[in-house]
């Protein structure tokens, strides 16, 4: 089915219409992929192949339950079971997807992957990340259709963002978020880690962590802000994905974050995650590319 580009709004919080997720069978495969990869890609834990499957299902209920339709990526030889996170090999602009490059070497092959399968869905692909240019998905936040943010850290650098920018047009303002060293490059630390969009011009965010001209330039753009506490940033307290405005689905074992979210005039979807979220740091965001918002 092909998409007509009049569709794609630039946002990240209205009403999912269309997004693209690999399911664990498509990206872990099996037990015994699980137990050669978690170790060499960095994972805390070792996940379980089962409960990932039955904790996938659940998240897609969820989405499916505000109206989207669900692309499903498919399984590749050359992937790794990071490419559950199916966010960070993709982003969108106006004309279509970007194809991003991977501040991740092992996760190379994925942006490839994504683009023959969007292509065959009949999804424009505007352009790609090309070179010596590195940009992961969960670096960059459309604000509006005119407005977007994007993070230079360890996983998107200054080669990928001059790029971005040449892709998305002059008409485009492309905020520059630079990140703390925080835990150092081999963390999984995107823009997504320290800002959710729950609304328009309401963002969930982890002050501490936050670029402070970033912050500022949300505050003097309108943005209110809702603070992670402390305790609950570890946690993915921060990576709440909205599937409607006012809408969204986090990580269970944060409550004092869904109450403030809830104070904040926010339904709340509340997954278990210990397989598909916790053992890779990948929450709800990175566990979904949406396509088309209303």
């Amino acid at each position: 089915m092909s998409v007509g580009m009049n569709e794609l709004k630039l946002n990240e919080v209205g009403r999912l219409k269309r997004v693209a997720l690999r399911r664990p069978e498509q990206a872990m495969l099996s037990q015994a992929k699980i137990d050669a990869e978690w170790k060499p890609l960095n994972y805390h834990t070792r996940p379980d192949f089962e409960v990932a499957i039955a904790e996938h299902k659940r998240l897609v209920e969820i989405i499916q339950g505000v109206g989207a339709e669900v692309i499903y990526l498919p399984a590749q030889e050359s992937l790794t079971m990071d490419s559950l996170y199916v966010r960070d090999a993709a982003t969108l602009c106006a004309k279509g997807v970007i194809l991003c490059n991977m501040g991740k070497p092992a996760r190379a092959a994925e942006p490839g992957v994504h683009g023959e399968h969007f292509r065959k869905a009949g999804i424009p692909v505007a352009g790609a990340i090309t070179g010596e240019g590195k940009v992961e998905g969960g670096d960059i936040i459309w604000l509006d259709q005119r407005h977007v943010g994007i993070a230079r850290g360890y996983r998107t650098n200054a080669e990928g963002i001059r790029q971005f920018k040449e892709i998305v047009g002059p008409d485009v303002h492309v905020e520059v978020a630079v990140l703390p060293h925080y835990k150092g490059p081999f963390d999984v630390f995107h823009l997504m880690s320290i800002i959710s969009p729950l609304d328009e011009k309401l963002q969930l965010v982890y002050s501490p962590l936050m670029p402070v001209t970033f912050r500022e330039w949300l505050l003097d753009h309108g943005h209110q802000l809702v603070e992670v506490p402390e305790e609950e940033f570890a946690s993915m307290g921060c990576n709440v994905l909205a599937i409607a405005p006012r809408e969204v689905v986090m990580v269970k074992g944060n409550p004092e974050t869904q109450r403030r979210m809830e104070a904040a005039g926010c339904k709340v979807h509340v997954i278990d995650a210990d397989a598909i979220s916790v053992p890779g740091e990948g929450g709800p965001t990175c566990l979904t590319r949406p396509l088309i918002r209303a």
